[in-house]
């Protein structure tokens, strides 16, 4: 892991950010038709009232293990490139957390006898596989502001769509609190995640405050794609990408 300020930022400073918000606050507001967009998704929709079908519910969750496979390693990439010891302790503390608890959580509920067995070994949907494979891109080659800020949108709109279905799904897990969704519902909206969303947001501030204006756009760009991905992630779950025929 690196532990030093890395070569971008030893370059001559350029305009500090303004004073209308935190630069992660500007990211957010960006792509507001995108988290409409997902809010308002079919999927997210029935997960809420308990009404979506277990077979998409395990489609979803396979897809979301292979997805933290590929994320976690996005994750690791950003801490060998992180400028100090806390910054890559934390993204290294999270890529572990991504292959150890959150991974044996979805384990758990595949294995569980709940959902429908599996029809066949998962494969990575279109969206899936390019989402990781974006991030992994990402954080492999482009400098720390860029990458954090790609990685961000999996926290941030993870916790937020937690949220709301916490509060969408109350009724439902109060009458029967061993509803299948209801171990995915709490996992997101804990109080631990959101205080890893906090400083997830933190460190991309950080990052921008310190890049060049150049970063400050690519990370734009980078939060933008990685959200756009998210959509697409979440949509695939009740509308199936098919591969061609091989």
């Amino acid at each position: 892991m690196a532990t030093t300020q890395p070569a971008y930022s030893s370059a001559v400073n350029t305009a500090p950010l303004d004073d209308s918000g935190r630069f992660t606050d500007r990211l957010w507001a960006e792509i507001e038709p995108l988290r409409e967009s997902i809010d308002s998704l079919e999927f997210l929709r029935r997960l809420g009232d308990g009404t979506l079908p277990l077979d998409a519910f395990r489609r979803y969750i396979e897809q979301d293990q292979l997805y933290l496979d590929g994320y976690s390693k996005a994750l690791s990439l950003v801490s060998a490139h992180a400028p100090d010891g806390q910054a890559a302790g934390f993204w290294a503390n999270s890529a572990s957390t991504a292959v150890s608890v959150e991974a044996a959580l979805h384990e758990g509920m595949l294995t569980g006898g709940v959902l429908p067995e599996s029809t066949g070994r998962p494969e990575h949907s279109q969206a899936c596989l390019g989402y990781v494979s974006y991030l992994i891109a990402t954080a492999a080659t482009a400098p720390y502001p860029v990458s954090a800020a790609a990685v961000l949108p999996c926290f941030w709109i993870y916790a937020e769509v937690g949220r709301g279905l916490a509060a969408s799904a109350r009724e439902v897990l109060d009458a029967d609190p061993s509803h299948p969704y209801a171990q995915w519902v709490t996992t997101y909206d804990a109080p631990e995640f959101h205080e890893s969303v906090a400083r997830a947001r933190a460190l991309v501030d950080a990052a921008a405050e310190a890049a060049t204006e150049a970063d400050r756009a690519a990370m734009s760009e980078a939060f933008r794609i990685a959200s756009r991905y998210e959509l697409m992630f979440w949509d695939s779950a009740l509308n199936q990408q098919h591969w061609p025929a091989s």
